[in-house]
C-alpha cells in the first residue's frame, strides 16, 4: 500500500506542483473523484423493447413510449457517470465536461469518451445525440465540439486525427439542428429545457399556451459557440488539408447569421442591457420573458480570436471575410477588429455590449456570489419575474439552495445556485475577449466598487471564488461541507448554495464540478 501511495504521488507531483498545497489537495481529489466516477453501462434498446427471454412481455405501450425510436442504439461500455451513486448513466452534456477535465490526467481516455456518444450505435441516424437514459430524444446544449477542441489544446495539438474523427459526425449533428430546432428558420434556436431544468417561469420543454413559440437566447448562443468550435476546429486541421478551409468559411457564415439574429430580432434587450428569452406569437408579435438568468449570460460565451496568422495561412477565408465586410456588412458586425485592423474579434456579444453584461453579471445583489456566479440573479428574490400568455401566468424568484418547486420532480435547481459548467464557460469567455482587448477594456470588479480589472484578473477572480469553496476558512471548514464531520475527504456536489457556498444535490462526485481542477490548470481557454 505504502508503494502504490509513492507511485500515486509520483504520478501527481508534476500536474500540480506548481499549486499552493490547498489548492493542490483539492485539485487532486478532484480529479481522482472523476476517476473513480467510471463505470460499465449496458443498455440494448431493442432488447428492453422486448423484454427479457423467458419472462412476461413488457407492455405494448413501451414500443410507443420514451426512447422507442432509439432502436439502433446498444451500449456496452465504460463511462463516466455524472454521479456513480445517484446518476449511474451517461448524460451527453456532462461527460462532454467530463471529458475535458479528464483530458489534462488521461487525454486518451477523454477523446475516447468524447467519440463515444458520436459513434453510430449511439448517434441517432438523424444526427442527434442522446441526451440521457430517461429520455434519448430530449436536448442538451451541443458542447461537444467545445470539448473536442480543448481537449486537443489540452494534449498539445497534435493529434488531428481525433479532430477529424469528431468533426465528421459534428458535420450531422450541426445538420440536425439548423433543421429540427430552427422553427421559424431565422436563425434563433429552441430546444427545450436545454440542460438548465427549472431555470425559467414555465417548463420550457412543453409547448407554449396560445400555439407561441420560445426562442431561446441560450439555445442560440449554443449554436453561435458550436460554429466557432467547428470553425476552430477546421483552422487546425487546414494546417495539413486545406479542404477544410471551405468548412471554417462555411462556420464563419453561419456564425454571423446567428450573431445577427440574436441582436437584432429581439433577444438583446436595448432597456435592460441584457440577453432573454422572447416568445413570438402566431401573428408574429414577439415579446421578452423578463427573466434575469445563465439564459442571458449564456451569449457571452460564443465568442473567438480570428487572427491575422489564421487569415494569412488561409486566403479564401480571408476573402470570404473581406467580401462579407463590404457586401454583407449587417452580417459582417459580428466580426470585430482593433483600431489598426489586427487580431480579429469573433463575438455575439461586441465588447461595447459585453461591458454593460458584466455590470450585471459582476454586481453582487444580482449574479456575483461570494463562490462564484449564481445562475438566477438574488434582484429576483425581491423582485420575482412575472409573465402572462394566453391568460396564464408564470412567475419565478431567486432560490439560492434546493429548489421550491415541483417542476422537473424538484430535484433540480437553476434558480440561484452555482453551477460550475457555466461558470468554467463563462471564465474562459472573459480570457478570451480579455486576450482581444487586453487592458483597454476594464470593469469594476465587483460592480460599484471602484475596483478596476482587466477581463483576465476578472477570469482570475472569479476562479479564486470557486476554488474558495473547498479550501479551510478560517475556522477550518471546509464552506462546501460545512459543519460535517469530514474536512479533509473533500465532495464535489452537483451545484452549490448560492449564498454559503455549501455543496447540493448528488454529492459523492459530481464529474463537472472535477473542472474546479482543471481551472487551477489553466483551462479551459
Amino acid at each position: 500500500m505504502r508503494s502504490r501511495s509513492d507511485e500515486a504521488d509520483q504520478f501527481w507531483q508534476p500536474l500540480l506542483a506548481d499549486q499552493p498545497a490547498g489548492r493542490r489537495q483539492v485539485s487532486r481529489q478532484a480529479f481522482a473523484g472523476l476517476l473513480s466516477s467510471k463505470q460499465f453501462y449496458a443498455y440494448d434498446l431493442r432488447r428492453w423493447l422486448q423484454g427479457d427471454p423467458g419472462q412476461p412481455a413488457p407492455p405494448a405501450s413501451r414500443w410507443s413510449g420514451r426512447n422507442s425510436s432509439w432502436q439502433h442504439l446498444v451500449s456496452s461500455d465504460l463511462i463516466l457517470m455524472p454521479d456513480p451513486w445517484e446518476y449511474p448513466w451517461f448524460a451527453a452534456w456532462d461527460l462532454a465536461f467530463h471529458c475535458v477535465a479528464m483530458a489534462s490526467v488521461d487525454p486518451e481516455f477523454a477523446k475516447q469518451q468524447l467519440l463515444l456518444l458520436l459513434h453510430e450505435w449511439y448517434q441517432h441516424p438523424d444526427g442527434q445525440l442522446p441526451a440521457y437514459e430517461w429520455r434519448f430524444g430530449d436536448v442538451n446544449p451541443p458542447v461537444q465540439a467545445w470539448a473536442a477542441r480543448q481537449i486537443f489544446l489540452i494534449d498539445g495539438e497534435r493529434d488531428t486525427v481525433f479532430l477529424e474523427r469528431a468533426i465528421h459526425k459534428l458535420l450531422i449533428n450541426f445538420t440536425w439542428w439548423v433543421n429540427r430546432k430552427d422553427d421559424l428558420g431565422n436563425n434563433l434556436f429552441e430546444g427545450g429545457f436545454l440542460g438548465l431544468d427549472n431555470i425559467g417561469p414555465f417548463d420550457r420543454s412543453q409547448p407554449l399556451p396560445g400555439d407561441a413559440v420560445l426562442e431561446q437566447s441560450d439555445g442560440t448562443a449554443w449554436m453561435a459557440m458550436f460554429c466557432l468550435d467547428m470553425l476552430n476546429i477546421s483552422v487546425a486541421l487546414s494546417d495539413s488539408d486545406h479542404t477544410y478551409d471551405d468548412v471554417a468559411t462555411k462556420f464563419l457564415e453561419h456564425f454571423c447569421y446567428i450573431a445577427t439574429a440574436a441582436n437584432d430580432l429581439g433577444l438583446w434587450d436595448e432597456e435592460a442591457n441584457f440577453y432573454f428569452d422572447q416568445i413570438r406569437s402566431p401573428d408574429g408579435e414577439n415579446r421578452p420573458v423578463p427573466v434575469k438568468s445563465a439564459v442571458g449570460l449564456i451569449p457571452i460565451i460564443a465568442v473567438t480570436r480570428l487572427t491575422n496568422e489564421v487569415l494569412d495561412a488561409m486566403p479564401q477565408l480571408a476573402d470570404r471575410l473581406e467580401w462579407y465586410r463590404l457586401n454583407r456588412p449587417e452580417f459582417a458586425d459580428a466580426v470585430h477588429f482593433d483600431s489598426v485592423g489586427h487580431r480579429g474579434l469573433l463575438a455575439v456579444c461586441d465588447p461595447d455590449r459585453l461591458i454593460t453584461v458584466l455590470r450585471t453579471m459582476l454586481d453582487t445583489s444580482e449574479f456575483l456570489s461570494p463562490y462564484g456566479l449564481r445562475s438566477l440573479s438574488a434582484d429576483h428574490g425581491p423582485h420575482p419575474a412575472t409573465i402572462s400568455i394566453d391568460g396564464q401566468t408564470f412567475s419565478v424568484n431567486y432560490e439560492p439552495a434546493e429548489s421550491q418547486t415541483a417542476m422537473f420532480g424538484g430535484n433540480s435547481n437553476w434558480r440561484g445556485p452555482i453551477w460550475f459548467p457555466i461558470n468554467a464557460l463563462l471564465i474562459s469567455a472573459l480570457r478570451r475577449y480579455g486576450a482581444y482587448c487586453g487592458d483597454a477594456l476594464m470593469v469594476d470588479y465587483p460592480t460599484g466598487s471602484g475596483h478596476r480589472l482587466s477581463l483576465d484578473q476578472v477570469a482570475d477572480k472569479l476562479t479564486d471564488r470557486l476554488m474558495s469553496m473547498f479550501l479551510p476558512s478560517a475556522d477550518g471548514q471546509r464552506p462546501c461541507q460545512a459543519g460535517l464531520p469530514w474536512q479533509d475527504d473533500i465532495f464535489f456536489h452537483e451545484y452549490v448554495h448560492a449564498d454559503t457556498g455549501f455543496g447540493l444535490g448528488a454529492s459523492h462526485q459530481t464529474g463537472w464540478t472535477a473542472l474546479i481542477a482543471s481551472m487551477a490548470l489553466g483551462w479551459p481557454r
